[in-house]
């Protein structure tokens, strides 16, 4: 028997899952589209198409966790099952973390407004630039998938090893041990993109404090394209930096869920929250991403139009 907790849990869980595959999916399929009609793509709709393909990844592999930790408990509690969720997670958790990251940089070389001969190069190489790391984000996360099933199984041996020489209660610690240390370090890692994606930010903010201060000095609209690019931009990085941390603080949850008496309702609270990023981020893509807005209008302008013949 489900407890009510559990219920609750899966429903939300089934939920998320659906709009966030129908929201991801709807951003994919109209880059798609529009790939097919002008039989090329854009540097922005590239990124962004890879970065929807990744959050469904991601959306798919931690609904699954959240479902096995339901439904089948017992399951969960080997390690085989345990390294291949959490590699496959890595592999997308990076590979979204990345693309994200290489989404603010194209806005801040795009919008952003320096002198600096260095930022100049980047700006004028920019959809060279964004494809080499592009590249290089699924090199980085195919390399870190890679290395973490090594990591997970060497560490389960070691402390399969540790039993034998310690009582029972310390060989009850030690067994929740192996999903904490190598992956709380994985996590840290993530930083690394979220603290790039940040400089982007301040980058950005500062740009349109001094384009703002200029267009004061010449007494001209403040509502000009560029201070419009900008706040959209700034509006868009704000998100993530809001999602991200709502990630990041329920993925710490989930690895730090063996310290709580309920820690299988921590885990669900943890998986539950922690969805919302590739969730929430992707759904205030669409209504700041003018194509992406006007063809979601056009869609429900249809679909109404279609209900009423």
């Amino acid at each position: 028997m489900f407890s009510a907790a559990d219920s609750i849990s899966i429903i939300l869980i089934t939920g998320e899952f659906i709009i966030g595959i129908l929201g991801n999916g709807y951003i994919g399929l109209v880059n798609w589209i529009d790939w097919i009609k002008k039989k090329k793509i854009s540097t922005i709709d590239c990124i962004l198409t890879n970065l929807v393909i990744s959050r469904i990844c991601l959306i798919s592999v931690m609904v699954l966790n959240g479902i096995v930790i339901v439904l089948y408990p017992d399951v969960y509690t080997k390690m085989k099952l345990q390294i291949v969720i959490c590699t496959f997670w890595t592999f997308a958790n990076y590979l979204n973390m990345w693309f994200t990251t290489c989404l603010n940089v194209f806005y801040c070389l795009k919008i952003a407004n320096f002198s600096h001969p260095l930022f100049l190069w980047l700006k004028w190489k920019i959809d060279m630039v964004v494809r080499w790391i592009l590249l290089g984000c699924f090199a980085i996360s195919l390399l870190v998938s890679l290395i973490v099933p090594i990591v997970l199984s060497c560490d389960y041996k070691f402390h399969a090893t540790e039993k034998h020489k310690r009582n029972v209660t310390e060989m009850f610690h030690v067994s929740k041990m192996p999903s904490f240390k190598p992956l709380t370090l994985f996590n840290l890692f993530a930083i690394v993109p979220f603290i790039v994606s940040l400089i982007s930010f301040i980058l950005l903010v500062r740009s349109l404090w001094r384009h703002t201060k200029q267009i004061k000095l010449h007494a001209t609209s403040c509502r000009d394209p560029s201070t419009e690019a900008h706040v959209k931009a700034i509006k868009t990085m704000t998100s993530f930096i809001f999602f991200f941390f709502l990630y990041y603080i329920a993925s710490l949850l989930v690895s730090f869920s063996y310290l709580i008496t309920k820690y299988k309702l921590a885990m669900l609270f943890g998986e539950i929250i922690a969805i919302l990023y590739p969730l929430g981020h992707s759904l205030i893509l669409i209504i700041l991403n003018k194509k992406l807005r006007q063809a979601s209008v056009r869609t429900l302008t249809c679909r109404k139009i279609a209900c009423m013949i």
